[in-house]
């Protein structure tokens, strides 16, 4: 199983990115919201995080294809394994309609706004109404994601430092709702934060004023 993907962008079109990894050059189907990250890095290094699947239906007489799908990082990843559970998506659909921001589309789903999960490409009504009932206590994690995908190490462990207190908060009680709205309001000071006391600190500091 191939998870990560490391080489040169050689081509990108609407749906699908060719990277090289010589000697090999692998096609790799990717989101919409991947796709304009990537545009202005077509010849540049790139590394993506990969699902490896079979596409088909061999008892209709299909053979089947093999697939990689890409993202920017794990926890979008992460998100699209999710967004597939639920019944009806499908890989296809799923990078079909993934064409806003995981953080974007998991505070939809969180909040349980069905008009803007509906309006995602192929989705609809009665679809949005079941990924909301089965992903919405799921979403927390997403949505808090820190916007820029291209991240650099010090992101890297952000990420983690915010994970951690993201799960300290709903173990001291809060809803999780409550821990990401928290959360946000002590990230949008623009600081840094090496680890999970410094964040919590700083919860609890905005929290106070």
């Amino acid at each position: 199983m191939i998870s990560k993907l490391s080489g040169t962008l050689l081509h990108l079109n609407d749906d699908q990115a060719v990277i090289g990894v010589p000697p090999f050059e692998y096609l790799v189907q990717i989101p919409d919201f991947t796709r304009r990250h990537l545009q202005p890095l077509v010849g540049e290094d790139v590394a993506l995080h990969t699902i490896h699947y079979f596409e088909g239906n061999p008892q209709k007489g299909g053979r089947m294809v093999p697939r990689l799908v890409g993202f920017l990082s794990e926890v979008e990843r992460e998100f699209f394994e999710q967004f597939c559970s639920v019944d009806g998506v499908g890989a296809k659909k799923a990078l079909r309609a993934m064409v806003r921001p995981v953080q974007d589309i998991a505070k939809a789903i969180e909040q349980q706004d069905f008009k803007s999960v509906a309006t995602l490409p192929g989705i609809g009504a009665a679809m949005s109404e079941r990924i909301v009932a089965k992903l919405r206590r799921k979403m927390g994690k997403f949505a808090l994601l820190i916007s820029s995908s291209a991240a650099s190490p010090e992101d890297h462990i952000e990420r983690s430092v915010v994970d951690d207190t993201y799960q300290i908060l709903c173990a001291l009680g809060h809803t999780e709702v409550d821990a990401r709205q928290l959360l946000e309001a002590a990230m949008g000071t623009k600081k840094k934060f090496k680890d999970v006391d410094e964040l919590l600190q700083a919860v609890y500091d905005t929290t106070s004023k």
